[in-house]
């Protein structure tokens, strides 16, 4: 199974200047993710860093990692990755993963799974993850993005809502869990090529814009989507300078 990693990467970020080259353990965290990603993956697997200024693709080539210099300007990462893929000269049946820079610890096992379940999909255009919900705190909080799936395990809907709705047991209120579990979704993706080029161009969705939920616009305009349901939630990403210090006695230990 052959398909590109694609890690974006940008210099600005309001809580964290500088996020991608933060040091954790004496290297860069864009690197330090690029690594992880790499330590699990099969062969005929590429890792690109995809950044937006000289000085990541330089610190990825002190370490050995590929990486391709994006514009500065774009509105977003679907934007990157898609000048990433041109860049790398990729074609449109090729499979993309999008692996965000700021997630020194994810699984490389939930990368390639997250591949896999798009070429299980032919009629997908993208790929996500998802883990079951265990705690009402979670299930209610509109920052905890929740999915449902149909019978072939392709997403019918994202919400920040709690859904599904358990019209009988949230009769009295949110208090306990329906059954089935509900589903978190996990912000990673994988992408045919092809798709991966007409995304931006399509216009936004008003369930989009109302949700604030980038993948709602390929839904509202047919495309499916494919979910890998995963029994563990991912590992902590680094948002703040609090996760970064979390992260870094992490990597210490």
């Amino acid at each position: 199974m052959a398909y590109t990693v694609l890690i974006p990467a940008r210099l600005a970020s309001s809580r964290l200047p500088n996020k991608p080259l933060a040091d954790i353990a004496g290297v860069p965290m864009v690197v330090r993710v690029a690594q992880r990603v790499r330590s699990g993956m099969p062969a005929g697997t590429r890792v690109v860093v995809a950044g937006d200024h000289p000085s990541i693709l330089a610190a990825c080539q002190t370490h050995g990692i590929d990486a391709v210099l994006t514009r500065e300007d774009h509105p977003s990462g679907s934007d990157r990755l898609a000048e990433a893929s041109q860049l790398l000269g990729l074609g449109d049946d090729d499979i993309v993963v999008n692996v965000q820079g700021d997630e020194p610890l994810i699984d490389p096992a939930l990368v390639e799974a997250v591949a896999a379940v798009l070429l299980a999909q032919p009629a997908a255009s993208m790929g996500t993850a998802a883990h079951a919900i265990d705690n009402v705190k979670d299930f209610a909080n509109p920052n905890v993005v929740k999915v449902v799936l149909d019978a072939r395990g392709l997403a019918l809907y994202f919400s920040r809502a709690p859904i599904a709705w358990w019209r009988d047991g949230f009769a009295q209120g949110l208090h306990t869990l329906p059954q089935p579990a509900p589903l978190r979704h996990i912000g990673i993706y994988s992408y045919r090529v092809g798709f991966l080029r007409q995304f931006p161009q399509l216009e936004q969705a008003p369930i989009e814009i109302t949700e604030a939920l980038e993948q709602l616009r390929a839904l509202w305009h047919g495309h499916r989507i494919a979910v890998h349901v995963s029994e563990h939630p991912p590992g902590p990403g680094v948002d703040t300078p609090e996760d970064l210090e979390r992260v870094r006695a992490l990597f210490a230990a």
